[in-house]
């Protein structure tokens, strides 16, 4: 179950957030971050609020209102005015773009942009994608803050991260936290899937806020949280930045996403799959198990059973990876494929096709 605006509510533990503010401080220390001390003598207070003042002001406020239908016995339709608060990154100073997450604003007829600045600015929609969650808005406003962008390929798992932004009503807000895993996929959250997950905390209100690095960089768009309970601060989850931005760069361009296909079934290796199509084991990567005749993976060569271990040099991992790699692709680019075949690597390229928009990735 996924609510419209924002997910999860959690109560962390008043003692790992502790463990976790001191653990920050001393990544702090070691980064050269600290607060002025107190006397000559005395020794540096780790301190992240000087990398916080410049980029703070980058994570923005938003405020929606809409229409929805109101039950009525009456002929007439009733309606009433419904709102919800989220979060937003400002993503292009110079055009006034912000990015968010899609489930924030995609049923707002109205749109109202907070900067810590005080500013309130009337926002429109650009464009959004539900199967990435991720939208993006623009304002008309001068001398907008910005953050710097990281990259999100260098993340590893134990990298100290920070989480920006407005939950329930109270302000900006910053949690703290480690990167928990990466390339997470199957979390049933959204259609297209490879998430940074966090312990970080991120209430509601959070959704479409900044995940940042020790250094300040915009490392991932916080999206959801889940598995929350009174004993148990769940699990935190981002868009990594570099995928935010290729899908921004597309909305900015299309209004929405121009999804790629090569008209072919991806699966995992399973020990079903590998043995209903009567192939080797592959360590890892993508096993096609349907490729649609006519399709742009049928005239590059594309067969049943072909297991897709890279795409562009970089390996999958899984059938999700693989999914997202191609659903980031430009229609008309060339999908260069690494394919194991009864044992044997073979090279494929293949044209990136126009998927189906009607039609949800399989």
């Amino acid at each position: 179950m996924k609510p419209s605006n924002e997910r999860y509510w959690i109560i962390q533990p008043i003692m790992s957030r502790v463990f976790a503010a001191i653990a920050l401080g001393l990544a702090a220390v070691a980064c050269g971050v600290a607060a002025d001390a107190a006397s000559p003598l005395a020794p540096p207070t780790p301190s992240l609020a000087p990398i916080l003042k410049k980029i703070t002001p980058a994570v923005v406020s938003i405020e929606t209102k809409d229409r929805v239908a109101q039950d009525s016995k009456s002929k007439k339709r009733e309606t009433r005015d419904a709102g919800s608060v989220g979060s937003g990154v400002v993503y292009d100073t110079r055009r006034g773009l912000i990015v968010t997450n899609n489930h924030v604003i995609e049923h707002a007829d109205e749109i109202t942009v907070t900067l810590t600045d005080g500013r309130m600015l009337k926002a429109k929609r650009v464009g959004g994608d539900p199967e990435f969650d991720l939208a993006v808005i623009s304002v008309a406003a001068e001398n907008l803050p910005s953050i710097p962008f990281g990259d999100s390929r260098q993340l590893e798992v134990g990298d100290f991260v920070l989480a920006i932004g407005y939950p329930a009503n109270m302000g900006q807000s910053v949690t703290s936290g480690i990167v928990s895993g990466l390339h997470r996929t199957n979390i049933g959250l959204e259609q297209f899937e490879n998430f940074i997950q966090t312990d970080a905390a991120i209430y509601p209100g959070n959704s479409g806020g900044a995940l940042v690095d020790l250094q300040g960089d915009l490392v991932g768009i916080n999206t959801a949280f889940i598995g929350a309970t009174s004993t148990n601060p769940g699990m935190g989850f981002a868009i990594p930045v570099n995928m935010a931005r290729t899908i921004a760069d597309q909305i900015v361009e299309f209004g929405d996403v121009r999804r790629g296909s090569l008209g072919i079934t991806i699966d995992e290796p399973t020990p079903d799959v590998i043995r209903e199509l009567k192939i080797s084991a592959p360590p890892g990567g993508a096993v096609v198990v349907k490729v649609a005749p006519g399709s742009s993976g049928a005239r590059a060569g594309l067969k049943s059973g072909d297991v897709v271990a890279e795409i562009g040099n970089r390996a999958v991992p899984n059938a999700g990876f693989l999914r997202n790699r191609l659903a980031l692709m430009r229609v008309g680019e060339m999908a260069d494929l690494a394919v194991l075949r009864d044992g044997k690597p073979l090279k494929i390229q293949a044209a990136v096709a126009e998927r189906d928009q009607r039609a949800r990735a399989k």
